[in-house]
Parts: C-alpha cells; structure tokens; sequence
C-alpha cells in the first residue's frame, strides 16, 4: 500500500481511530470524530461494525453518507431498529455496547474526561474561564459501555493531573475496583487516540501508558507535552502514517464536505 504524505493530524486520528474498532462488534458512536472513524472502519476492515446512535438507531449501514449528528435521518434509514434515546442507553446498561467511542476537552491519568468547563470548581462553575458544551450523553456511555475509546488533541493544558471537572468518568482514581464501587459497569477507558499518539491504560495501575507514537514524535516529546508521567509500554512502536486510499475515502467518500475532518491549508 502506498504511505500518503499530505495527510493532516485529524486524518491520521480518524485512521487510528478506525483501526481500533474490530469487526461485527457494537460501537455507541459520540458526535463528530468518532463518527468519521466508525464510517471509515465499516468502509474497510470492519463491514460488520454495528453502530449506535444516541437518538436510538442501532445498526444502520450509513450508505448515505456521514451523520452530521446523532439524530440524522442518515442514522435511521435502514437501521434494524430505532427506539428512542432512552432504549439507546438501555442497550448499553444491559452490556450489549462493546465501545464507546466520546471525546473531552481535558483528561487525566486515569482516563477521567472533562467537557463541561475550565476554572476552579465549585467556586467559578456558574462563570468558568471557558465553558464546554457539557456531557450530552458521554457520562452514560463512559458508564456503561463495556470499554471506551477516547479522542483528545494532545496538548499539555488538556493532559492535567487534576481536571477542572469530571463530566465522564474513566477509571476514576486508579484504585482496584473503584468503578465497581461507584455503581459503573464495564472495564472503563481501552483506548486514548491524540495528535501525538494511541495510548491504553496499565491494567494494575490504571494510568495512562504510550502504545504508539505517531510520525514525527517521540516518547519524550509525548511526554513534553504532558502534564503528568506517562508510563511506558514494554515496546512502543511507531504508528505508520495513512494509506493514500484511507486519505482517499476520508476526502472524497467519508466527510467530502470537510464537516467535521478540516481540509489542509
């Protein structure tokens, strides 16, 4: 296959985000990146990906083209079936959702996400520094999901030990059990996908750990741009960069209208 150079940061997070979902397994897919990543995972090695929408479609084999979001018409027609946001979440509470794919503005070590607000909380929760657009329905699926998968851009400020707030919650502090005790089910964060690498989440410690590096970067240069210790896998590799068909179908086939994968300058 041959390696595309003109591929852009966002493109190369869909790819690997793609990657990771497996075939014929169920995906709650959150807005926006992640619904390009499923797209482009059903058009190549994974046809029998079965994605789920919050607006309560489940199933549908998106043969018109990209939702634009969880309660586009695109996401019901042919769908197997479409019940509403409420039977939606109860498919994942009932442990029939293999991934949950969200993204935050800020993660910690442990996978917790914030996308409600920046400032000190509870004091400047009415008048935060930035307010986010909040959880929609990431918290449940961070709850329920069997494993999630996360999307962040890697940048120091948005990698904090502590987070200005926890809209959805990953392995919470790292202690055995902790999501059990909190009432959660499933195993909680699998996957983080940035603009700098793909990372998991060590099973005794539960903190955040390097896979992948992507083109360009390097552990250290992960780690500059991390405001806590990463820990390290036993072997990272380099991710490889796209194919020139992956870019192909993200640009022509995928999100041609560049809704939510920004075109190269």
């Amino acid at each position: 296959m041959t390696v595309a150079t003109d591929f852009t940061a966002q493109e190369l997070i869909v790819v690997a985000g793609a990657k990771v979902l497996e075939d014929n397994k169920i995906v709650f897919v959150g807005t926006g990146l992640p619904m390009v990543a499923t797209l482009l995972a059903k058009l190549t090695h994974a046809p029998g990906l079965i994605p789920v929408f919050e607006a309560g479609a489940v199933g549908p084999p998106l043969l018109h083209g990209l939702p634009i979001s969880v309660g586009d018409s695109k996401t019901g027609t042919g769908a197997s079936y479409m019940k509403g946001l409420n039977a939606a979440f109860e498919l994942t509470q009932r442990g029939f959702a293999d991934f949950g794919f969200i993204g935050g503005a800020e993660v910690d070590m442990y996978g917790n996400l914030n996308s409600t607000m920046i400032g000190e909380f509870p004091d400047e929760y009415h008048k935060p520094k930035v307010r986010l657009p909040g959880s929609g329905g990431t918290a449940d699926m961070a709850a329920s999901c069997e494993r999630t998968i996360l999307i962040v851009p890697h940048e120091r400020k948005k990698f904090n030990e502590k987070l200005s707030y926890v809209t959805s919650p990953g392995h919470l502090d790292g202690t055995p059990g902790a999501r059990q005790k909190a009432g959660m089910q499933g195993k909680g964060p699998y996957r983080l996908i940035t603009t700098k690498g793909i990372f998991d989440f060590d099973e005794e410690t539960k903190r955040m750990r390097i896979l992948y590096t992507f083109p360009g970067e390097t552990i250290k240069s992960v780690q500059a741009a991390t405001g806590f210790e990463l820990l390290v896998a036993p072997h990272v590799a380099e991710f490889p960069p796209p194919t020139v068909e992956e870019v192909r179908l993200i640009r022509e086939t995928v999100d041609p209208r560049g809704i939510f994968v920004k075109r190269a300058a």
